[in-house]
């Protein structure tokens, strides 16, 4: 077989900046999980309060994806990489270096606006390459992207708990300091410049100002339902964000594209749905692991380990086949049997069993964000392939707000066996849902090829 010639094979320098700036986001999205009753202990803060870690990351990782997303389609990723991955060394710091709890959760903001371009980024240079290349399906770095991105999040529990046991819970903090460095070093010597040419394009500053506020509004009032007035003025600046975006000549986000291309907000909508299951066992899981099984941090998160092996196992061995309709079926299904059994744990529930539901749940992690990531690759604008990347990430986060919600009210006091039952129930709906929608929805059929 002829190998590739330089100008139709994909640039490898690029591919080191492109997944260790992607991995920043999920990794510190995870990795807290495990962290959170070390923290509380340390400032004596209950559940409710350390929450905020959570959620802070997830406000300004919500808000700002396909913000950057948009500024990456209009000026080039690369300063938007390095000014990110700059402000998640700085957020590695002060968090490290806290002195009270509101400081770590403003450190969380930062990490949620700092990792915000290396996804988008991400994406962005995978279609310039296919354009330059005119390889339109560019399976192998999809996969690889999508294993870096999606599939590392799993492990960061695992990574949580080791650096928990080596130096304590300020190590999840610390640990953005290097990979920061290194994200940035790659960055400024192998990301390229993008040459300007004519006038500065404009952005459309009311849209992203109407999109925020929608936002901020709508996941306050999913993380503290009992503040209903947030209600009505999500849905006052998500309509003025609608009305905006329909009539603005060069628009934040093209909501008239959406109205022609019915499978992308489909994709979304799945999105939303599975990272609902996957965060709430992330989070929730993981406590019921601490507090309800009995296991200390580090081993909880070793417990986790074999659904981060299982998960990249899965996505190297399906990543190459374009059709997607049959990965997220199978998911699908995965989600279906680890919420059922759940039901059946509980503080005798033996290590074997422990390990066995983290290679179910190791499966749709493997698979369904592979299947969403390529359908959203072929469905999305290729002028708007940043701020689509993003929006999906924005999707994602929605889901994990909801999970988080979930957690709090199911495991409101304390991360007990009975909680943990009434959690899978709903994760199990959950799960039922997805299943549902994934199977009504013909237009797989025809993404990337046919199953």
């Amino acid at each position: 077989m002829t190998a590739a010639s330089p100008d139709t094979a994909f640039d490898r320098r690029l591919v080191p900046p492109m997944i260790l700036g992607a991995v920043l986001n999920p990794i510190n999205s995870s990795m807290v999980a495990v962290a959170l009753v070390p923290i509380g202990i340390a400032f004596g803060a209950p559940p409710a309060e350390t929450a905020w870690l959570v959620s802070g990351l997830y406000l300004a990782t919500a808000i700002g994806q396909p913000v950057v997303g948009r500024l990456v389609d209009t000026f080039g990723p690369r300063r938007l990489f390095l000014t990110g991955t700059a402000l998640v060394g700085a957020a590695g710091v002060l968090g490290a270096l806290s002195p009270q709890l509101w400081v770590l959760v403003l450190a969380r903001v930062l990490l949620g606006f700092g990792t915000c371009a290396g996804y988008p980024a991400a994406m962005y240079l995978i279609r310039a390459e296919a354009t330059r290349t005119g390889a339109n399906s560019p399976a192998g770095i999809l996969t690889l992207l999508s294993v870096a991105t999606q599939t590392i999040s799993v492990v960061g529990p695992t990574l949580g708990g080791l650096l928990i046991g080596l130096g304590g819970w300020r190590g999840v903090f610390a640990v953005n300091v290097p990979l920061a460095a290194v994200a940035f070093g790659l960055g400024a010597r192998r990301l390229p410049r993008t040459p300007r040419t004519g006038p500065v394009p404009s952005l459309d500053h009311a849209g992203i100002a109407l999109f925020a506020v929608t936002l901020v509004a709508l996941l306050l009032f999913l993380m503290e339902p009992a503040r209903w007035w947030l209600l009505p003025v999500a849905v006052a600046a998500g309509a003025g964000f609608a009305r905006r975006e329909l009539t603005a000549a060069d628009p934040f986000l093209d909501l008239r594209v959406f109205g022609g291309n019915r499978p992308l907000p489909a994709t979304y909508g799945r999105t939303l749905l599975t990272y609902v299951v996957s965060y709430a066992f992330l989070y929730g899981y993981t406590q019921w692991l601490e507090e309800g099984r009995g296991l200390s941090a580090s081993v909880a998160g070793l417990m986790l380990l074999p659904m981060s092996v299982t998960a990249v196992a899965v996505s190297a061995l399906t990543g190459r086949r374009a059709a997607v309709r049959g990965k997220l079926v199978v998911g699908a299904l995965a989600q279906v049997v680890a919420c059922a059994a759940l039901l059946a744990f509980g503080a005798g529930t033996p290590l074997w069993m422990v390990v066995g539901l983290a290679i179910v749940i190791g499966i749709p992690q493997g698979v369904v964000s592979l299947a969403n990531q390529n359908a959203l690759y072929h469905q999305a604008d290729p002028g708007r392939i940043g701020a689509s990347a993003g929006l999906l990430r924005t999707f994602g986060y929605l889901g994990a707000i909801v999970a988080s919600v979930g957690n709090g009210v199911f495991l409101a006091d304390r991360a007990d066996t009975p909680g943990l039952h009434h959690l899978a129930l709903f994760l199990l709906v959950v799960a039922v849902v997805f299943l549902a929608v994934t199977l009504a929805d013909r237009s797989l059929r025809s993404v990337a090829g046919k199953d």
